[in-house]
């Protein structure tokens, strides 16, 4: 939202061929002059990166505990904790990879396809 906002800024009004009137870019009129890549896309693509990494290391290692332990403890008010495996979970079904996704990060190729297509894929 913030991003948004300063391009609107830096970019200023348009105005509409139709009507004459000056309106708001909207956000796909931003996107193209600035042409940086979808945040949401970038985090979710690293996230994933990072995951296949960590993926590749010991059951020991800190990292492998952070991505498959549930949280303990009480739940607070809201939505439920999410778990690193959940939003890997969700990413992969967004991305279309089904099935197992620690089988999947393990093979190397495969993962990094997905995470390419993470990068490039429209997410709402």
């Amino acid at each position: 939202m913030f991003e948004n906002r300063v391009l609107r800024k830096v970019f200023g009004p348009k105005r509409d061929e139709v009507t004459g009137e000056w309106r708001k870019l909207h956000n796909e009129e931003l996107r193209d002059p600035y042409s940086l890549p979808n945040i949401v896309r970038l985090v979710k693509s690293r996230r994933m990166r990072w995951v296949g990494h960590g993926a590749g290391m010991g059951e020991g290692r800190g990292v492998h505990r952070v991505l498959v332990v549930k949280p303990e403890g009480k739940r607070p008010f809201g939505r439920l904790r999410r778990r690193w495996e959940d939003n890997i979970k969700m990413d992969l079904r967004e991305v279309g990879g089904g099935g197992d996704w620690m089988e999947l990060a393990q093979d190397r190729d495969r993962w990094r396809a997905l995470v390419n297509t993470a990068k490039h894929f429209r997410f709402p």
